[in-house]
């Protein structure tokens, strides 16, 4: 059932697919800031409905440079500014726009680097050609890698050209901007994401094939923008010392400025925590004397209490004086690789992943091994049949390092491999079923992390780690795109029993919420089946929309069986 299945009567087309395979709250939750939004829509109870919600929330989510509210960033201060490319004339429509939006446009530096993007003084929205689907909420751009699953769901829903776009919006930013970007806003510029580019491609190529226009000439220029993008994750500075795999690595230095509110009172929770847990020779943290000038810290440095943290009794008289400490460099070089992962704020990486640079991800490794088989896969398409081998000796090789590093056999499981200690993380993460969905595992390997599911198994689907660090990306949290590369990779090895039920867990509670919240939201407290949130580590709200979260619910809900989407239907209040 790959074809796009419109909202109404969802249920009677699966149940009727069955016959033909046979036999063979109101109120917002806790540390949500936003009001639960209206929405046209009266009825938030069934199937149904929640896919028509789906299906208007694309309209809702999409944006374009003759929408004002396209150029609204709540990250950031002052009147909206677009940046063009050093090398790119002035499109035309820009000057009515700039009058009806009150945006101010300028063009970027000729050499995007460190140094040249210190002299934007007002950061802003980088040009793009095409309409694209934002996230939703205060995720008001076009983010890497939550534009693959995006992508996915509106291919679902038969929005080709929409989907379609935003691909040539990535060719764009890696022609124009150096790569595939974080997101479209100058303080991204110098981080990627997650390289899902190939996956993106060949997922466009495929509706269009289906649809009986495949295009070959498409898929040749695209091929030249996939193994360009693929080329930066194996290079310095994204190579992971000699291990042969690769590493997140942001090319900034010092604090990441897009934080909401003042970023210096997320950057004082971390050397809280480090003095805390550390103590005063922390590596994470640098002490400054009293008195003295502390012109070479990197950051804010911060005065915090001198008390006995060992005592459960502290007074204040106790913490009479200060300790006065700044972060040092290679934290604040991890933290925004961490945020290049996507997987910001977790404590696979260490606390406030502080030492993700340090480390060869199971993520981005096995995207890199997919990537590998889809330029394989082009390659061949387009009669290339020399650089399919090269392809796939590349992908050969990079299967046989995952292994060595990364998995453990013992465990069962897959782990991040630290280059700087040469260890493999003992930090259990979801991400170990990714290697499943790129299928660069054998049969053993497969069943064992099959077998390991409930150590991450839960009420509501699965939780990204076993480790309460109360940061968004760790347990009790669940998130779709976790959901669709986990149950795509156990499909993938025929582990179809254990991909409904986590399929159906998953669903189950995003439909329930939806009856309460009337809206989809970025994660879920898969322990509690709740949309409500109490995150202390990093970013704390909620966002409603939600991008990924409704392509995901399409995704998964179209690849199961027809079981699956009745029982959902079926738990429908009466």
């Amino acid at each position: 059932m790959r074809r796009g299945i419109r909202p109404s009567h969802v249920l009677g087309f699966l149940l009727a697919a069955s016959l033909l395979i046979m036999p063979n709250r109101t109120g917002n939750p806790p540390g949500d800031a936003q009001p639960r939004p209206t929405h046209p829509q009266e009825s938030f109870e069934s199937l149904d409905d929640i896919l028509r919600y789906i299906s208007d929330d694309w309209d809702n989510l999409k944006r374009s440079l003759t929408d004002c509210q396209t150029f609204k960033d709540v990250k950031t201060e002052g009147a909206p500014m677009l940046y063009l490319p050093a090398d790119a004339g002035t499109p035309p429509g820009l000057a009515d726009m700039q009058q009806r939006c009150s945006v101010e446009v300028k063009h970027l530096p000729a050499m995007i680097s460190e140094q040249s993007l210190g002299t934007i003084q007002r950061h802003g929205l980088l040009y793009l050609a095409n309409p694209y689907v934002v996230p939703g909420g205060q995720f008001n751009e076009m983010y890497g890698w939550d534009s693959y699953f995006i992508i996915r769901g509106l291919l679902r829903d038969q929005r080709t050209d929409l989907a379609k776009g935003m691909v040539e919006n990535f060719f764009y930013e890696i022609q124009h901007y150096g790569g595939v970007l974080n997101a479209n806003r100058t303080y991204y510029l110098g981080r990627s994401q997650p390289p899902f580019l190939s996956s993106m491609i060949l997922a466009v190529y495929e509706a269009d094939k289906a649809a009986g226009k495949p295009d070959l000439k498409w898929l040749d220029r695209a091929y030249g923008f996939a193994a360009k993008d693929y080329e930066q994750w194996n290079r310095e500075p994204h190579l992971a010392g000699d291990t042969g795999l690769s590493r997140y690595f942001d090319d900034g230095d010092g604090p990441v400025p897009e934080i909401m509110g003042d970023p210096s009172d997320y950057y004082r929770g971390a050397a809280e925590y480090f003095l805390g847990h550390e103590g005063e020779n922390s590596p994470h943290l640098v002490r400054h004397d009293a008195g003295e000038p502390a012109s070479d810290a990197v950051g804010a440095v911060f005065e915090l209490p001198a008390c006995d943290r060992e005592s459960k009794q502290t007074s204040k008289a106790d913490c009479s004086t200060a300790d006065r400490v700044s972060l040092t460099a290679d934290f604040y070089k991890g933290d925004r690789s961490m945020r290049e992962s996507g997987f910001d704020v977790s404590f696979r990486f260490g606390p406030y992943g502080a030492d993700t640079h340090h480390y060869a991800p199971v993520c981005l490794n096995s995207l890199l091994f997919k990537t590998e088989k889809d330029l394989e896969q082009m390659s061949l398409l387009l009669g290339r049949k020399d650089e399919a081998r090269e392809w796939a000796h590349k992908a050969t090789d990079r299967r046989a390092r995952i292994i060595k590093y990364l998995w453990n056999q013992r465990r069962g499981l897959f782990f991040d491999y630290n280059s700087t200690t040469d260890s493999q993380s003992t930090y259990e993460y979801a991400t170990t079923f990714y290697p499943l969905w790129a299928g660069l595992v054998s049969r053993q390997e497969a069943q064992a992390v099959a077998g390991n599911l409930p150590l991450f198994e839960q009420a509501g689907g699965l939780a990204m780690s076993r480790f309460e660090s109360q940061a968004q990306w760790d347990y009790p949290y669940g998130w779709a795109p976790i959901h669709l590369v986990a149950v795509e990779g156990l499909r993938r090895y025929g582990y179809a029993a254990d991909a409904d039920r986590i399929t159906s867990k998953f669903l189950t509670m995003i439909l329930r919420n939806f009856r309460l919240d009337h809206t989809i939201r970025e994660k879920y407290n898969v322990v509690t089946q709740s949309s409500a949130t109490h995150i202390v580590t990093g970013y704390s709200q909620n966002v409603t929309g939600f991008g990924w979260t409704n392509a995901v619910f399409l995704e998964l809900l179209n690849e199961s069986p027809p079981e699956v989407a009745a029982q959902l239907e079926k738990n429908r209040p009466r």
